[in-house]
């Protein structure tokens, strides 16, 4: 029997299914792991290095040398001040005399994906309503107006995922996805930002309305949340209808959460990278170790991917290079020799 590619491994275990082998996902650019990713470049445009650094809505971003270069919203001067004045300064662009076609092949040019072997891997929802309300107004006006002025806020996250919509009926058939992805990094290393009734009330049945589009077309569909999110799988699971969720960090109860839903919740992930591999004395064998241990917990009959993110503040901090290499190395090594033992 031929062996499964790269793309129907990950399609088969997303999907609850016994891969042959783990996938790992990677963000290094010169390793072309299972998935390739395929959204509509103008809802990025404050990520283009070439461009003004500010997003569809107005909101500045900004480098920073702690996060290796990721771009953050400016954290001073904010466009929203009062939540009650969102209707005056919150503008959808014009989605008027766009071509979707060639915006799609050309994306597709300049992201390119192999569709035998790569999943493609539609974004959706332009970075999460959450964050948009945090990049809009900072998190501490952001969080006083959800329990000060939750109709308004609720008024604005509707404008927002209608915009959304929009843009996904319009675009998600011209990229061809195997998966779709959502995100919104609703919480922190500690705890979540908002109650479980709050994100019950702000934001599920509009993370359902994107996600709508995929159960459409029987999608499968990844969730990317950082921190202690794990009081909101439920929800996500049964409602939005994820299938994969990364980070997937060890503050959470990551052996609660297998056992609670087997493989109908890919955990991706389990590990954070850049407090596990901070150590001045990492050795090879001691890398292998922490990642046999990872993979010995939860990959187990499927349900999970290999997933670490190292960030890289001094590219020339060859240790760190090599913590980097050796890691994706391991990774590989192990994910092939998992499911033959």
């Amino acid at each position: 029997m031929a062996q499964l590619t790269e793309k129907e491994n990950y399609l088969r275990c997303i999907r609850g299914e016994q891969p042959e082998w783990i996938p790992v996902i990677t963000m290094d650019p010169a390793i072309k792991g299972p998935t390739g990713g395929a959204s509509p470049s103008f809802m990025m445009r404050a990520m283009d290095p070439n461009g003004d650094h500010r997003d569809i809505w107005g909101v500045e971003y900004i480098t920073s040398k702690e996060a290796a270069g990721g771009m953050i919203p400016k954290t001073w001067d904010f466009i929203l001040d009062d939540i009650t004045k969102w209707h005056d300064v919150i503008k959808a662009p014009s989605l008027e005399g766009i071509d979707w076609e060639m915006m799609a092949k050309k994306d597709m040019e300049r992201m390119p994906v192999d569709r035998e072997n790569q999943a493609v891997t539609y974004g959706a929802g332009g970075g999460g309503i959450f964050q948009n309300l945090m990049a809009f107004m900072g998190f501490t006006e952001g969080l006083c107006a959800l329990s000060e002025e939750p109709e308004e806020c609720e008024a604005l996250f509707d404008y927002l995922t209608d915009f959304y919509c929009q843009v996904i009926e319009k675009t998600i058939d011209l990229y061809k996805p195997d998966v779709m992805s959502i995100g919104d990094d609703t919480a922190a290393w500690g705890n979540p930002f908002v109650s479980l009734n709050m994100f019950q009330k702000f934001f599920v049945p509009r993370y359902a309305r994107l996600t709508d589009y995929a159960k459409e077309r029987d999608l499968p569909i990844t969730y990317h949340n950082c921190g202690k999110c794990e009081i909101f799988l439920d929800d996500m699971v049964n409602t939005v209808g994820i299938n994969a969720w990364d980070p997937a960090q060890n503050c959470n109860d990551l052996a609660g959460i297998k056992a609670k839903f087997g493989n109908r919740l890919i955990l991706s992930g389990c590990i954070n990278g850049s407090s596990t591999f901070v150590a001045d004395d990492l050795t090879e064998e001691k890398i292998r170790d922490i990642l046999w241990d990872v993979a010995n917990k939860y990959a187990p009959g499927g349900g999970f991917f290999f997933q670490v993110f190292l960030l890289i503040d001094d590219k020339t901090d060859k240790y760190m290079q090599w913590k980097k290499d050796t890691i994706n190395k391991v990774m590989f090594e192990i994910s092939k020799e998992f499911y033959k033992k």
